[in-house]
């Protein structure tokens, strides 16, 4: 079991992005310290088993780095795969109907929008965290509803599971969500869009050391510094041994077999 993170980096890959691009890019964030990853891609007609393969590669890269991987409203990719939890908007299936399929232990998120109340009926239904936004102008969904810093401290008062803030946040308007109450600041192309995705992480998790928000102080610079680095390995093998791309921490062996169980 996996537990959701308090405080940090969540990414979002962009739809344009795929294949090895993708992948470099996902290892790339998890060094600069991203601490949880959504894997968002529309079923496409006929796309259906390039999607399974292409999700079960990056769930690979997150389960060797130890970070959730989260599937974007598909209850049943995430249930097919194993991935440690779903995301759901207000279409999707209810929180209550996704752990029944995905299990106990399963991370659910809810997207609440600008709304209060739908945060705290999902917090009784067993989410695990609840995200707000769009924040900013974002170019992921230009024309999604706005929320306010206000209902972020309003949240906070009222809410116990983690506060995701998302939408059009950049190194520069990050720690005013910060200090209104976020704890996990989710980006798309903040991260993924950018020329180093690792050095952009990175200055986005330095913010959590200078707001004036609840959260903890992160670690220091020094230590991620430290923290081994991730690198390609091929042929690895999933559960049917078919050769997929790996990835091994340097300096450390690399004899292990992925699963698609927990």
């Amino acid at each position: 079991m996996i537990a959701f993170p308090r405080r940090g980096i969540y990414g979002i890959n962009r739809e344009q992005d795929s294949g090895l691009r993708l992948e470099h890019a996902l290892a790339a964030t998890i060094r600069g310290g991203l601490v949880a990853f959504q894997y968002r891609r529309k079923a496409d007609a006929g796309e259906h088993q390039a999607r399974l393969d292409e999700a079960v590669r990056l769930m690979a890269i997150c389960r060797h780095a130890g970070i959730p991987f989260i599937v974007n409203d598909d209850v049943d990719l995430a249930h097919r795969i194993a991935a440690d939890g779903v995301h759901l908007g207000r279409d999707d299936a209810s929180p209550r109907a996704a752990r029944s399929v995905l299990g106990p232990d399963a991370l659910i998120g809810v997207s609440c929008y600008d709304s209060v109340a739908r945060a705290q009926d999902a917090e009784r239904a067993s989410a695990d965290y609840v995200a707000f936004g769009r924040f900013f102008p974002s170019q992921t969904k230009p024309l999604a509803s706005p929320a306010t810093p206000k209902t972020l401290k309003e949240a906070r008062r009222r809410l116990r599971v983690p506060i995701v803030a998302i939408g059009g946040i950049t190194l520069d308007n990050g720690s005013v969500l910060l200090d209104a109450g976020a704890d996990i600041l989710a980006v798309v192309d903040a991260a993924f869009g950018a020329e180093e995705p690792e050095r952009a992480v990175r200055g986005l998790t330095a913010l959590f050391a200078v707001s004036g928000s609840h959260a903890t102080k992160p670690p220091a610079t020094a230590a991620i510094d430290s923290a081994p680095r991730l690198d390609w390995c091929p042929l690895a093998s999933f559960t049917n041994s078919s050769p997929i791309k790996w990835l091994k921490l340097i300096g450390q062996p690399a004899g292990f077999t992925a699963t698609a169980t927990r």
